[in-house]
């Protein structure tokens, strides 16, 4: 299932890159009145947290060296920082975007059933409870990037651009 997931949301990013690789810089920069303000932020924020909750993993793959070697992979993403991108910039975010999703693929095609339950340190309830099972925390992962993707698709309908995010994308299944 967490493959399934893994595999959506990798065709969903690719799907959302290519529509704002055909808009200007300028358009996707333009604060949209979102948390994030832009669509380039809001992307990049989805590389972002596609990275961190991954990095959260690795201490709980100790036991797994197929996922904690996919996870490793990690260690050469560079997420872009800073509130306004030029062009160079966006190609980063794209690129970020991209490398996040390789690895959580790799990641989730290597977890074993037992992976699931592993102990995930996490710092978001003071402490209580300290770790979470790991297949909470994947849930909370695809969660984040599906809230953030449906933020760009309506800033996108808005925009009266085509994007169908609320089609149900399978070709990635064959």
């Amino acid at each position: 299932m967490y493959l399934t997931f893994a595999k959506a949301n990798e065709e969903s990013d690719k799907t959302i890159s290519a529509i704002l690789d055909k808009m200007s810089n300028e358009d996707r920069e333009k604060n949209r009145k979102s948390y994030y303000g832009s669509l380039s932020n809001l992307f990049c924020h989805i590389a972002g947290g596609t990275y961190y909750f991954l990095t959260m993993f690795k201490e709980s793959m100790k036991g797994n060296p197929a996922a904690f070697k996919a996870l490793e992979a990690l260690d050469k993403i560079s997420i872009p920082e800073g509130k306004k991108f030029d062009e160079a910039g966006w190609k980063k975010i794209s690129e970020a975007v991209k490398a996040a999703d390789k690895v959580y693929v790799n990641f989730a095609a290597a977890l074993c059933e037992k992976d699931l339950s592993a102990p995930v340190k996490v710092n978001w309830y003071k402490g209580k409870p300290e770790t979470v099972p790991l297949s909470f925390m994947l849930g909370q992962l695809i969660a984040h990037g599906i809230h953030h993707r449906g933020q760009i698709s309506q800033i996108l309908d808005s925009l009266n651009i085509d994007n169908d995010y609320s089609g149900i994308n399978v070709k990635f299944l064959k």
